[in-house]
This record gives structure tokens, C-alpha cells and sequence, in this order.
């Protein structure tokens, strides 16, 4: 069994000895393998606003006649705003208050009277039937005198208190909507319509951001958040997600949910309505090697499918143990036995170690340049968070200038480089970006 083996890894490594590089006539673009930061992010846009803000409606209909304030002022609570005319008012106060004069002379009439018929019948000199009567009467002069003090109560409160627009908060004016000389009409109307809008506070401002539900998963409360807006293009403002609102927004068939964005405004740069782009950092990576999102995709046109497979095969054996090396060996010549192909065959392992799952296959826990002594990489797995471990193809020029393959673990990726780790001593190597055309 030991000499079958020998055998059979003898004729591996003659057959990768053999193979050729038929790359001398084609032209290269390389990158190199460098260390910097990566994130992860969730990308959005969203609306930028005002944490708290107070639509101010009329309470009665009336021309406006002074406007004290207007956009940007700063405002406190209590602060008149604008001024109604009240002179239309003022007439129907005379006019009430003579009501209520006349109310009250008749109620004190019908008093008197009923305190008369009260007398008589105390002596029965007249009719219970007479007596209600009378008190009925008072009692309707009573409610009339109270009716005609409520529509003037009603009056002056319009003069003394509506026909006043004042602040109900501390804030600054965001919108005006009236001009001196127009009608407003009172909120109690279908037609009434905001005349104000204040908000509480500009130095702490919200993004409102919408997030398709396949990345909805990724977001979280407390999350950093990074924007920027097409206004200031070179800055970078940050903020903190506050909340996720779990009502979905269904658009075309499409499912999309609300996220307030908490950010800070202390020099003013953000203002109402402005658009952003934004940046959700899901995960973050200092000082780790990587590599351009290309190079991992390039694989060459001048090989094979065979010989590719074939050089990913020996490439994914410098990555295991001895024990594991025999393992993958004893298998791939038992698929190839079974399957009566030579040795060129693109299947079993190779397809395997062609940048699948290593643990698929059985990749090392202990040992080898990926496990490390004690499984130190395991570890290290675990503290980056991932599931499985994902291997990926590097191709580049050996030391004698032929076409070679190397597979490293891939970490997080921001969409355009890759964090890579695996193999010692790779930093600022060159590696295969793409064929020039």
C-alpha cells in the first residue's frame, strides 16, 4: 500500500513538472498584495430631517395683519409669530355683550316674578300648575343669560388669545405659509391648512433611510453609519442607527424598511431635506492583507480546464498536513480508477479544491500552513466569525518565470479588494490581475 502510494504521488508531481506555460505571448496587468482597512457595509440613501418638528395651524379665521417672524429666526416658547385682524371681532363683542345685557335684564325680570307667584302660593292663592310655570320660565331665562355669556367668553378668547399666533416650543421657523393681508381660515376646517413649521432643535438631526429586507438582517441598533452628500463631496459625516422601523414599505413588489439614523449637527452643514448616500458598517478590518476582487477572478485562457484543475490541486496540497495530503491523493485516484479517466481528468478534488469549501473535504485542524501548530488558524476563524472556511485561487509568475497557483482564505470584502490570510510572506507579491487585450 505505502509503494502504491509513492507511485501514485511520484506520477502527480512529474505530471506538474510537465506542465507548460503557454503564457510567454500574452500580456498581463498584476496588482500586489498589500495591507490596509477594510469594511463591510449595506449601502443606502436617504432624506435628512429634523428630529422633532410642530406644524402650526390656525384656531380661527381671520386676515393676517402682522407676521413677527420669518425663515431661520429663532424662536422661544411663547413668542408671538403673527397677528390676526380682530376688528370684524371687536363689533360682534359689542354686539354679544348687548345680548348678554338683554339676557340678563330678562332673567332678573322673570326672578322677580317668580319669587311673586312663589308668595302667592305659599298663601294658595294661585295654582301649582302657575307656580311651575313660572319657574320654567326663570329657568329658560337663566339658560338663555348663560348661552349669551358663552359667545362672548367664546369672543374674547379669539381676540384676546387666537387671533395671536404664538411658539408652543423653543425652536427655529423652518416654513412660512402666510404673507400680511392673507385669509387663513381656523383648523377646525377641511380647507385650514399649516401656516408654521418650527423645529425643536438643528444640532441633532435624523436620516431617514430606506433598506431592501435582504440587507434589512444586517442592521441593528447602535450601528455606525457613515453618509456623505453630493453638496460636500470630500467630507464624511457619521452617525448612529437609532431605531428600525418594522413596518414594511412595499414598492413594486418590492419589500423596503425604514431606519432612523441618529447625527449630530453642531456646525450646521446638515440641513432639512438634503439627500445622502449611506453607508451601513456592518464589519471592519485594520491592518490585513488584501487583494484586488479581480485577481481573485482572473483565471488564465491559454490552460485547460484539466491543467487548471490539475495546478489547483497541487496548489491545495501545500495547504494540508501529510496525513491529509495522502487522504486527498488516495481519493483522487480512487475517483479517476473508478471513472476510468487518466490523470488530466478536471473532477473530483481538483473540482473540489477549485476554490469550493475546504471543509468539504476535509481541511486541517491541526498542523499544516493553513491550521497551524495547536489549530492557532482555527481560532482565528472563529474570532473572524465565519462559518466555514472559503478558499480562493492567486495566480502569479514563480521564481522562474512560470504560470503558478496559490490558495489563501478569503475574509470580508468591501465590494472592490478582499481581506486574504493563510500563507506567510505574501505581502507586496505580485499577482495576476487580468490579460490585456
Amino acid at each position: 500500500m505505502k509503494k502504491s502510494f509513492v507511485c501514485i504521488l511520484f506520477m502527480l508531481l512529474v505530471f506538474s513538472a510537465a506542465c507548460s506555460n503557454s503564457s510567454a505571448k500574452i500580456a498581463y496587468e498584476f496588482t500586489s498584495i498589500s495591507r490596509g482597512n477594510l469594511e463591510r457595509t449595506v449601502s443606502s440613501s436617504g432624506t435628512i430631517n429634523p428630529v422633532s418638528t410642530v406644524k402650526i395651524l390656525p384656531m380661527m379665521s381671520g386676515k393676517v395683519e402682522n407676521i413677527y417672524v420669518d425663515y431661520n429666526d429663532s424662536v422661544k416658547k411663547g413668542t408671538l409669530l403673527a397677528e390676526l385682524n380682530t376688528d370684524t371681532l371687536k363689533l360682534k363683542r359689542d354686539q354679544q355683550r348687548a345680548s348678554v345685557s338683554k339676557a340678563r335684564a330678562a332673567h332678573e325680570l322673570q326672578l322677580i316674578n317668580y319669587r311673586n307667584q312663589l308668595a302667592l302660593a305659599e298663601k294658595n292663592l294661585i295654582s301649582e300648575y302657575e307656580l311651575k310655570t313660572s319657574k320654567t320660565t326663570l329657568d329658560g331665562q337663566a339658560a338663555d343669560l348663560a348661552v349669551a355669556e358663552a359667545n362672548l367668553s367664546v369672543i374674547e378668547t379669539e381676540i384676546n388669545q387666537y387671533a395671536y399666533i404664538i411658539s408652543p416650543i423653543d425652536g427655529i421657523v423652518l416654513d412660512r405659509r402666510i404673507n400680511i393681508g392673507d385669509t387663513v381660515v381656523d383648523s377646525s376646517s377641511n380647507n385650514s391648512s399649516t401656516i408654521f413649521t418650527l423645529a425643536e432643535n438643528l444640532t441633532e438631526m435624523q436620516i431617514e433611510a430606506s433598506i431592501g429586507e435582504l440587507d434589512v438582517v444586517a442592521i441593528q441598533k447602535g450601528q455606525s453609519v457613515r453618509f456623505s452628500l453630493e453638496s460636500l463631496p470630500r467630507r464624511s459625516f457619521f452617525g448612529e442607527v437609532e431605531t428600525l422601523r418594522m413596518v414594511p414599505v412595499v414598492s413594486n413588489n418590492v419589500v423596503s424598511y425604514t431606519v432612523i439614523i441618529k447625527v449630530d449637527n453642531l456646525d450646521g452643514s446638515l440641513l432639512p431635506g438634503m439627500t445622502c448616500a449611506v453607508d451601513f458598517i456592518v464589519e471592519s478590518r485594520e491592518d490585513v492583507l488584501v487583494v484586488s476582487n479581480a485577481a481573485l477572478r482572473y483565471q488564465p485562457t491559454n490552460l485547460s480546464d484539466e491543467k487548471i484543475n490539475e495546478m489547483v490541486f497541487f496548489a491545495g496540497l501545500k495547504n494540508m498536513d501529510e496525513e491529509q495530503q495522502k487522504a486527498a491523493i488516495e481519493e483522487r485516484a480512487a475517483l479517476q480508477a473508478q471513472s476510468g479517466q487518466n490523470q488530466n481528468t478536471g473532477s473530483g478534488i481538483s473540482g473540489l479544491l477549485g476554490g469550493q469549501n475546504m471543509r468539504q473535504m476535509g481541511a486541517p485542524r491541526t498542523g499544516g500552513r493553513l491550521g497551524g501548530a495547536g489549530g492557532g488558524q482555527q481560532r482565528q476563524d472563529q474570532r473572524r466569525g465565519s462559518g466555514s472556511v472559503v478558499m480562493r485561487n492567486l495566480w502569479y509568475f514563480d521564481d522562474e518565470g512560470k504560470l503558478a497557483v496559490m490558495q489563501v482564505r478569503t475574509g470580508i470584502s468591501s465590494g472592490s479588494f478582499t481581506e486574504i490570510y493563510g500563507i506567510e510572506d505574501i505581502e507586496g507579491k505580485d499577482v495576476i490581475l487580468r490579460e490585456k487585450i
